[in-house]
């Protein structure tokens, strides 16, 4: 019997302090809920959680970065709304005046009213913005690596682009057949005419000719449609019999438009870009726009129906990408869910088991209290031998 080394108390005490150690872990992980508290509880699996937050957090940003897009195109396409109302009652004004039952005071009065909606959609443009960013004054123009011409209206001559250069010019072309150039019994004329925000210009050619070049683009139609003895062998000069309009957007390869980005990572974004919506933009400069008299009257309603095809385009694109955005959003919640779940399977604990396991640490502490002092009492046995 040794007194010196009480090893049964040792052996008692070691497995205490393990216990009390266990048992420690055991109510961290109770009080937090978590199974990793630290890199020593699972190194690997700390590190495969920690990515894991980091693509959660980002999808949920990626969620109220969509959700303000959809905001930024909400606001840019209601003031669209306003100018395509605007340009309606432009058109209903140009038809107005395109009759000879308007007398030139009339025909004055509508050119006012013209005159205020054009300023009108000029002041859209400039003020809509979004978080201070302007939207609609071209600064954020859309990317085109090529030009995008398209024909509004062929008009029954089934006018239709035959070459279109990249350095074809941006604008709006109005087509005219009619007695433009010759007598009245000459045969008829087509008129290409190109409207810019610098001015005008245009270029004549015979019916018969069948196609004409104008702004580095090459236009051509049916020759057949009309002849001059469709009415009667003669026509008064300038009276017009058909019409066609295009309308040309020309290369922007500027980097300039907005980036939202919509996921986690690099390079998981949308681009977006809004045209110039300025009057001059669309076409509507104070010579192309006019009611003073019945021809230009006249032109004017094709004019419009270009700024229409374009303001079109472009509310048609914002809500193209609006629709996209709203998938987005649906995308992104349910890829966020799905790895929270997976992250929680990692560093989440398993609140059962670890009651179970507090429990099972409670009696091991118990029992090894009581053998504790049952080993301290051994030496005591000593005495009893010096009595």
């Amino acid at each position: 019997m040794r007194i010196n080394h009480n090893i049964s108390a040792l052996n008692a005490w070691r497995s205490l302090d393990q216990v009390n150690s266990s048992m420690g872990k055991t109510l961290e992980k109770l009080s937090s809920g978590l199974r990793i508290n630290r890199a020593g509880d699972d190194a690997a699996g700390l590190a495969i959680s920690e990515k894991m937050r980091g693509q959660i957090k980002g999808l949920d940003t990626a969620v109220k970065n969509a959700q303000d897009a959809i905001s930024l195109i909400q606001t840019a396409e209601g003031a669209l709304t306003e100018t395509h109302s605007i340009l309606q009652r432009m058109r209903e004004l140009a038809v107005q005046a395109a009759s000879d039952t308007n007398t030139n005071v009339d025909r004055n009065q509508i050119q006012l009213e013209l005159d205020q909606l054009r300023e009108e959609i000029d002041r859209i443009s400039r003020t809509t913005e979004y978080n201070t960013m302007k939207l609609l004054d071209g600064k954020i123009e859309s990317f085109r690596e090529s030009v995008d011409a398209k024909v509004v209206t062929g008009g029954n001559i089934n006018v239709q682009l035959s070459a279109v250069s990249s350095a074809a010019t941006e604008g709006t072309y109005i087509i005219e057949v009619g007695q433009l150039s010759g007598g009245a019994t000459s045969a008829l004329d087509v008129k290409i005419t190109l409207i810019t925000g610098g001015g005008t210009s245009s270029a004549i050619a015979t019916i018969g000719e069948a196609s004409a070049k104008i702004g580095n683009i090459t236009f051509k139609w049916n020759k057949d449609t009309f002849t001059i003895k469709d009415f009667g062998g003669a026509l008064p000069s300038g009276e017009i019999v058909d019409s066609a309009v295009v309308r040309v957007e020309g290369v922007n390869t500027a980097a300039n438009q907005l980036v939202f980005q919509i996921g986690a990572n690099e390079g998981h974004n949308i681009v977006l870009g809004i045209d110039d919506m300025s009057a001059k933009a669309l076409g509507l400069t104070t010579s192309s726009l006019k009611a003073t008299d019945q021809d230009s009257a006249e032109r004017s309603i094709m004019v419009v129906d270009a700024a229409i095809h374009k303001v079109s385009t472009a509310r048609a694109s914002l809500g193209a990408v609006q629709n996209r955005l709203e998938h987005t959003i649906s995308n992104l919640g349910v890829a966020a869910e799905n790895l929270t779940a997976a992250e929680s399977r990692i560093r989440d604990a398993d609140m059962a088991k670890e009651i179970m396991e507090f429990t099972k640490q409670q009696i091991l502490m118990q029992s090894a209290n009581a053998m504790l002092a049952q080993s301290n009492m051994i030496p005591q046995n000593v005495l009893q031998l010096l009595r």
